[in-house]
């Protein structure tokens, strides 16, 4: 997905931000967070978060949800470079792999699973497996 922040800003002035985010913030994650295209779960209304380094993707998600003001009852995922991350691991361990260059971290969301698979994979009893990505 391409993210609509990118092409509102130049990459060194994204760049800069997260340097000068991370400076000020260093127990803090830079996240952009956008709504992918074709789903019809609603909008967010701000796409910059700064995310303490020990929360959860679970807890990123319950974020997420509330500012979405998103029903109990609907589904709701979010995606880093297209993949569904572990809902247990940490926002900081998400943002060392899968930062981008300008030292954003990207996340989409959408109501659907719509890249299909997750990062690990999940077995029965819900412990986390490496696998293949």
């Amino acid at each position: 997905m391409r993210s609509k922040f990118k092409d509102e800003h130049p990459f060194e002035k994204r760049k800069a931000e997260a340097e000068r985010i991370r400076q000020k913030y260093p127990d803090r994650i830079p996240v952009i967070c956008e709504k992918a295209d074709k789903t019809d779960i609603p909008t967010i209304d701000k796409k910059k978060y700064l995310v303490p380094s020990d929360l959860t993707v679970g807890q990123f998600v319950y974020v997420i949800r509330k500012r979405i003001k998103l029903a109990p009852e609907k589904a709701i995922f979010i995606f880093v470079d297209e993949v569904l991350p572990p809902t247990a691991a940490l926002m900081s361990s998400i943002y060392e792999e899968h930062k981008d260059e300008d030292g954003f971290l990207y996340v989409s969301y959408s109501g659907e699973n719509t890249f299909g698979g997750d990062m690990f994979g999940e077995d029965a009893l819900g412990e986390i497996a490496l696998g293949a990505r």
